[in-house]
């Protein structure tokens, strides 16, 4: 721990986030790999996002004494996380100088951060723009090279209280600190083996081998030193993903304890459309496996929530099959409830036409921009492609789901053709051909309460 290297710490979210103004999807963790950990490597510096830090006891000690000590602070505030935006707070409290902000160029930040210089990339989503990720990169190395060694204020707060005294430690505090963990926690690499075991998590749910996930995730959720109290949202929430899709021992009971461990993470008051899109995927599952009608009403409720937070087609499409299935539940006991459900319904699936016929452009419009980099063959345009791929797809079946439910028989043979023909993972086609074979068996039975009539395709 005498390493005379400088630090910089990294405040951001960590793994898949929704920013809630557009409904888009960022990967942080591609940000924090591909955009910011090399440029600040390559200009000396050792880098550390949370997930990296060493310790023992309270992560919030170490997070605090980074926020205080370390020699440069890069604050990413994509999707307007409320926690970098806490914290970088307390960094602009603790030290007038060397703190960078960035974000994503789509936030919109409270006022009280207009007067803050960001600094903004080009996120697609899921993937970055290697293009755009050049060119940031290179601006970030030079605001690294301007304000690391120069002692000029960026904290407003020192800005307008500009007799205010830093803060310190005592250095007798921190001899004491160092020895105990020279003594009780193992070397660096461990705050390394959590990085790297939460990334090969990640790696196996790509791959679709979601025991090994649901292990890595267990062991770093037990490396990372949490209690049952205060369990961290994000591996919380992705141990419960990997939970359910084991299946393990049976279906039902790993969506039971995927339902306690998101439960953990306040599933009741939170606004994480990640955590309560997945509560409606689980509550809806288990009403299909027979567990009930409560299952079914909490799945609606879920997705309602999810469905206004982003007003986005995933939430939608699940929106409309819950409303079908309602219809033909016992929570509705006459014609005139089913009716009303099948009329919610139908408003739904238009408006997942209106959310495809949005997002189709943006998507071809960015693979345009991007053709140099998808024929390169390399393996990032390889994977840009799948990226563009997976989006075109999604957005194609999810129009021809829409108007299988309106009774739109032509043009849902025309999008499933079309889907038929964008390169995808099997996986994907069984997925939606299960949800349509769902709706039709539903529709079936109350369709002919539609107006028109719903009959199913002959």
């Amino acid at each position: 721990m005498g390493d005379s290297k400088k630090r910089c710490f990294v405040v951001m979210g960590f793994g898949t986030k929704t920013d809630y103004v557009s409904g888009r999807k960022l990967d942080l963790n591609k940000s924090y790999k591909y955009l910011i950990k090399p440029v600040v490597e390559s200009k000396g510096l050792e880098c550390i996002r949370a997930d990296e830090i060493l310790h023992s006891g309270s992560i919030d000690v170490q997070m605090y004494r980074e926020l205080l000590q370390a020699d440069l602070v890069i604050a990413d505030l994509s999707t307007s996380n409320c926690n970098a935006i806490y914290e970088l707070g307390v960094r602009h409290a603790l030290r007038p100088f060397t703190t960078i902000v960035i974000s994503e160029d789509k936030l919109v930040y409270p006022f009280d951060l207009n007067h803050i210089v960001i600094s903004k990339y080009n996120h697609l989503g899921d993937a970055i723009d290697i293009e755009e990720a050049e060119r940031f990169k290179q601006g970030l190395g030079q605001q690294i090279e301007a304000v690391i060694n120069k002692e000029e204020s960026d904290s407003p707060v020192y800005t307008y209280l500009n007799s205010l005294i830093p803060p310190q430690i005592q250095k007798e505090l921190d001899a004491v600190v160092e020895k105990v963990a020279d003594a009780v926690i193992a070397p660096k690499e461990t705050g390394d083996a959590l990085s790297k075991i939460i990334q090969d998590a990640e790696d196996f749910i790509e791959q679709k081998e979601f025991e090994k996930a649901k292990t890595l995730f267990e062991t770093a959720i037990i490396l990372a030193g949490m209690s049952s109290a205060q369990p961290d949202t994000y591996l919380t929430h992705r141990l419960a993903f990997t939970t359910y899709k084991t299946a393990k021992p049976t279906l039902i009971d790993s969506l039971y304890e995927s339902m306690r461990l998101l439960k953990k993470i306040n599933l009741d008051h939170t606004n994480d459309p990640e955590t309560v899109s997945m509560a409606g995927a689980i509550e809806k599952k288990l009403y299909e496996c027979g567990e009930g009608d409560s299952h079914l009403e909490a799945a609606l409720l879920f997705f309602l929530r999810s469905y206004y937070t982003l007003n986005n087609r995933y939430n939608g499409i699940n929106l409309a099959l819950a409303y079908v299935y309602q219809a033909n539940s016992g929570l509705d006991t006459n014609d005139a409830d089913r009716i009303a459900d099948l009329v919610m319904a139908k408003r739904t699936w238009k408006r997942v036409l209106y959310l495809c016929d949005r997002d189709w452009p943006i998507v071809l419009e960015k693979e345009k921009n991007d053709v140099s980099r998808l024929s390169d063959g390399t393996k990032d345009g390889q994977e840009l492609q799948e990226y563009y791929n997976a989006q075109k797809f999604w957005i194609s079946v999810n129009r021809a789901e829409a108007n299988f439910g309106l009774g739109k028989f032509e043009e849902f043979n025309k999008f499933m053709e079309f889907a038929k023909n964008i390169p995808h993972p099997l996986w994907m086609w069984e997925s939606f051909t299960e949800q349509i074979d769902k709706l039709a068996t539903e529709l079936t039975e109350v369709g002919h309460l539609m107006e028109p009539s719903w009959k199913a395709p002959v």
